[in-house]
C-alpha cells in the first residue's frame, strides 16, 4: 500500500472487534484508505480483514475513494488464481457508535505468513531463499492479472505475500485498475521505488493518471533485482525519491543501467529488458512473456561460484538528490523523453575490470571492498573505485586516524563533522554513522562524489570530470562552478589526485 495520506491515520480497530463471523486480533498494516487486520474465524481459522473506509473526506475526494473501493472489491472477488491473494467475502460494517468504521467495506482474505519485504529485511547478504520460486509465482500472478485486463499499479516486495505452506500471492489491489483500451487510470499515487520513469511526465486528468501494463513490467524488473540481490535496488539513492530521480536520469540517457554483478546472465538480460527506459522500448515485453522467461530461468542452475560481496545500504549514488531538494540545490523534473538517438542501451551494463582496484597497489586490502562497492552504487561512470581511492590517498594517505584540528577535518576521508552529518551513510551497517569509521567515511564520500558529478553535468560540465570532482570534494561544487574549473588554490591537491588515479587505473 501507499503510505497514509495527510490527515488519514490508520483505522483504529481494537482487538476483539467482530465483523460477521470474524474477530480482530491485531493490526497488520495500513495504507491510503484502509487498514489490514489479522482475524480469526470459527475454530480459530486465520484470515486477514482489509477495512476500506472513506471517513471524513471532502465530497470530491470521497467520491474518488469510494470508486477505488468499489473497483478493489470487484477485482478482489473476481480474482481466482493460485498466485493472486484470494478474497472470500466482502462485508459492510454497521456500527453507528463507531462513525469511523460505520459503513466500511471489509474484505475477508487469506492471511499471509509474511511479505517479500519482510524477507528482504531479514535476509543475510546475498540471495533470498527461494528467490526464483517467489519470482516465478509473482510473474505468473502478474500475467494472469494482465490477461484479465487489469494493471496492478503498485507491484513491490510488500505486495508479494508468502503463505504458511509456501504459497506466493500478489496482494493489495487498492490501485489495481481495469484497462480502457491501452491504458488504465489510477489516482496519482504509488510507490516511488517502483514507478517507471515515464510516470513522472504523465498528466493527471479527471480520471486519474494513465498507466499501462508496461509499468508493472518495470516494477517486476525492480522487484526481481531486489529479490535476487538480497535487497539491492537497481538504482542508487538514500531514499525512494532519490532512487526515482536516478531512474529518470538513466531513462534520459544520463547514466547506464548498472545491475548487481552477481546476477547470472539470463536474469541480467531479463531484468535489463524489464527496465528498458521507456514504455515504447518495454511494450513488447508482456507479463506473459516475462512469466515464460522466468519459468525457463527457474529450470536453470543458479550460477556456481557467485562472489561474496560487502553490502552497503542503497544510500549511495544519486542518493543525495533527495537532500538537494531539501536544501534548495539544483534539481529539475524530467522535461520529457530524449530523442531516439539519445536512448541508452536496454542491456544492463556489465561490471568490468574498470570497477575493481588493481591487485598490486598501496590501497589497504581491508578498505578495498568498501571503496569498490561505494563506487559501484553510483550511476555516474566517472565515480570509479580508482577515483575514490585516489581522492582518499590525496586526502589522508589512507590514514584512518588522520586529523587536522586547524581545518576541522578528520578520518580517512577528512570529513568536517558538521558536513559529514548532512551526508552520512552507515557504511558498515552497525547502526551508527561516524566520520572516524573508515567504512562510513568511504560510503559517504561515494554519495557526495556521485551527487557532485550529477550537479556538474546538470550545469553542462562534461570535460575533466574526475579532476573537477576531486576539486569539488576539497572545496564545493559551487566553488568549482564559480571558478570555471579547478580553483587555483587546490590545483596541487588535484594534481596529486590525477597521479594517483593514473596509478590505480592500471590493471
Amino acid at each position: 500500500m501507499v503510505p497514509p495520506g495527510p490527515g488519514r491515520p490508520p483505522l483504529d480497530v481494537p482487538a476483539g472487534y467482530r465483523v460477521g463471523d470474524w474477530t480482530v486480533t491485531g493490526l497488520i498494516g495500513s495504507g491510503s484508505w484502509g487498514s489490514v487486520y489479522a482475524a480469526e474465524g470459527a475454530e480459530g481459522r486465520p484470515a486477514a480483514l482489509k477495512f476500506l473506509g472513506v471517513g471524513p473526506l471532502a465530497p470530491g475526494h470521497r467520491a474518488s475513494v469510494e470508486e477505488r473501493v468499489r473497483q478493489e472489491v470487484r477485482f478482489s472477488l473476481a480474482a481466482r488464481h493460485p498466485h493472486l491473494i484470494r478474497t472470500h467475502a466482502a462485508l459492510t460494517v454497521a456500527d453507528p457508535g463507531r462513525p469511523d468504521l460505520d459503513g466500511c467495506v471489509v474484505l475477508v482474505m487469506d492471511r499471509a505468513r509474511c511479505s517479500v519485504q519482510d524477507v528482504l529485511a531479514e535476509a543475510a547478504p546475498g540471495r533470498v531463499p527461494d528467490a526464483v520460486r517467489i519470482l516465478r509465482g509473482a510473474a505468473e500472478g502478474l500475467a494472469e492479472l494482465h490477461a484479465a485486463g487489469w494493471v496492478h499499479g503498485d507491484l513491490k516486495p510488500a505486495n508479494i505475500l508468502l503463505g504458511e505452506r509456501g504459497e506466493v500471492w500478489l496482494g493489495d489491489f487498492g490501485l489495481a485498475a481495469e484497462l480502457d483500451g491501452t491504458h488504465a487510470y489510477v489516482p496519482p499515487m504509488g510507490t516511488l521505488d517502483h514507478l517507471p520513469p515515464e510516470w513522472w511526465s504523465e498528466r493527471t486528468g479527471s480520471r486519474g493518471t494513465a498507466v499501462r501494463p508496461s509499468a508493472d513490467v518495470w516494477a517486476f524488473g525492480v522487484v526481481a533485482h531486489q529479490v535476487l540481490s538480497g535487497g539491492l535496488h537497481p538504482f542508487p539513492g538514500a531514499g525512494a525519491r532519490a532512487r526515482a530521480l536516478a531512474a529518470q536520469s538513466y531513462a534520459r540517457g544520463g547514466a547506464p543501467l548498472r545491475l548487481d554483478a552477481a546476477l547470472p546472465d539470463g536474469w541480467r538480460r531479463l531484468i535489463g529488458e524489464c527496465l528498458a527506459p521507456d514504455h515504447a522500448a518495454r511494450a513488447g515485453l508482456t507479463a506473459a512473456h516475462v512469466s515464460s522467461r522466468v519459468a525457463e530461468l527457474a529450470g536453470q542452475r543458479w550460477g556456481a561460484g557467485r562472489r561474496r560481496r560487502v553490502l552497503l545500504p542503497s544510500a549511495l549514488g544519486g542518493a543525495v538528490l533527495a537532500t538537494a531538494i531539501g536544501t534548495g540545490l539544483l534539481l529539475a523534473r524530467d522535461s520529457g523523453p530524449p530523442p531516439p538517438a539519445a536512448r541508452p542501451s536496454t542491456v544492463a551494463r556489465i561490471i568490468t575490470a574498470r570497477d575493481t582496484l588493481p591487485a598490486r597497489s598501496d590501497i589497504p586490502g581491508a578498505l578495498r571492498p568498501y571503496i569498490e562497492e561505494s563506487a559501484r552504487r553510483c550511476v555516474q561512470p566517472e565515480v570509479t573505485p580508482a577515483l575514490m581511492a585516489a581522492v582518499l590517498k590525496a586526502e589522508s594517505g589512507f590514514d584512518i586516524h588522520a586529523r587536522s584540528p586547524a581545518t576541522d577535518e578528520y578520518g580517512i576521508a577528512m570529513w568536517t563533522p558538521r558536513v559529514f552529518t548532512a551526508w552520512a551513510v552507515d557504511g558498515d551497517l552497525n547502526g551508527t554513522k561516524d566520520y572516524m569509521s573508515a567504512p562510513d567515511a568511504i560510503a559517504t564520500m561515494g554519495v557526495y562524489l556521485c551527487w557532485a558529478d550529477e550537479q556538474l553535468k546538470l550545469q553542462g560540465v562534461r570535460d575533466d570530470l574526475p579532476a573537477l570532482l576531486a576539486a569539488s570534494y576539497r572545496t564545493s561544487v559551487r566553488t568549482v562552478l564559480d571558478a570555471g574549473g579547478v580553483p587555483e588554490r587546490v590545483r596541487p591537491h588535484v594534481d596529486q589526485v590525477r597521479r594517483y588515479l593514473t596509478q590505480y587505473s592500471r590493471a
